[in-house]
C-alpha cells in the first residue's frame, strides 16, 4: 500500500520539498530562532502559505494577535474542506482528527480526485497514509531549508514558484477527474479582480473572500432548487 500511496503523492513531493525548503530558508534568515523550530512549525501548524505569511509578519515585529488573525483568514477555506469530507471520513475512528488536521489544499485535491473503491475502511486507510506522507514531505523540506539557511549562503530567488507550479498541476488533475470548470474560472476571475482593486498585501485574502462568497451563493442557490432541477454549474 505504501508504494501505491507514494506514487499517488509524487506530485505533492515535488512541490512540498522545494516549497518547504523555501520556507526553511526564509525562517532561518529572517528570524532569530533555532533551525529546528522550522520543522517543528511544520509539524504543529502545517500550513504552507500560512507559515510563510507568519514569518513575514514576525520578521517585522507584528504581534501574535495580528499573526493569528492573518493566518486564520488565509486558512479559513480549510473549514469548507473539512465540512465537505465529513461523510468520507465517517467511521474513521482515531484517524479522523488527523485527517481533518492534515487537509491542505494539495491533500484535499488528491483525496477528492483519486479513484476510490467500495471498501470504506481500506480507502480511509489510504487517505490517512496520503495525508501522513504529504506532511512528512513538508516537514522534511522545512528541515532541509532551515539547515541550509543556517549554514550555507546561496541565492534562493524564485524557489517560491514551486507553490504556483504545484497548484497548476493539481488544478489540471482536478479538472480531468471532475470535469467541472466553474471553480477554475471563478478563481481566475477573483484573482484578476483582486489584482485590479486591492493593494498587493491584501490581494490573496481578497481573492479568497470573493471566491468563498460566490461559492456560498451557488451552494444556497443549489439547495434552494426544487427536486429534479440541476444547477447550471453542477
Amino acid at each position: 500500500m505504501n508504494q501505491s500511496v507514494f506514487r499517488l503523492t509524487l506530485p505533492i513531493l515535488f512541490g512540498y520539498l522545494p516549497l518547504g525548503m523555501a520556507f526553511g530558508v526564509l525562517f532561518s534568515t529572517q528570524l532569530e530562532y533555532a533551525w529546528w523550530a522550522a520543522p517543528l512549525m511544520g509539524i504543529v501548524i502545517y500550513a504552507g502559505a500560512g507559515q510563510i505569511l507568519a514569518v513575514s509578519l514576525l520578521s517585522v515585529n507584528a504581534g501574535l494577535l495580528e499573526v493569528f488573525i492573518a493566518m486564520f483568514v488565509l486558512n479559513a477555506r480549510h473549514l469548507f474542506y473539512g465540512l465537505s469530507l465529513l461523510g468520507q471520513f465517517k467511521g474513521a475512528g482515531w484517524r479522523k482528527l488527523y485527517l481533518i488536521f492534515g487537509l491542505t489544499d494539495e491533500t484535499y485535491s488528491l483525496l477528492t480526485s483519486r479513484p476510490r473503491g467500495s471498501d470504506r475502511a481500506h480507502e480511509q486507510e489510504v487517505d490517512f497514509r496520503i495525508t501522513g506522507f504529504n506532511q512528512c514531505y513538508w516537514v522534511a523540506g522545512c528541515a532541509i531549508g532551515a539547515l541550509l539557511g543556517d549554514n550555507v549562503a546561496f541565492d534562493s530567488t524564485g524557489i517560491e514558484f514551486a507553490l504556483v507550479a504545484l497548484f497548476i498541476v493539481l488544478t489540471l488533475e482536478q479538472f480531468k477527474a471532475l470535469g467541472e470548470g466553474f471553480p477554475i474560472w471563478l478563481g481566475a476571475a477573483a484573482a484578476g479582480v483582486a489584482m485590479l482593486v486591492l493593494p498587493p498585501a491584501h490581494q490573496l485574502i481578497g481573492a479568497i473572500a470573493l471566491v468563498t462568497a460566490v461559492l456560498l451563493f451557488e451552494y444556497r442557490k443549489h439547495r434552494g432548487q426544487a427536486p429534479g432541477e440541476e444547477s447550471s454549474h453542477g
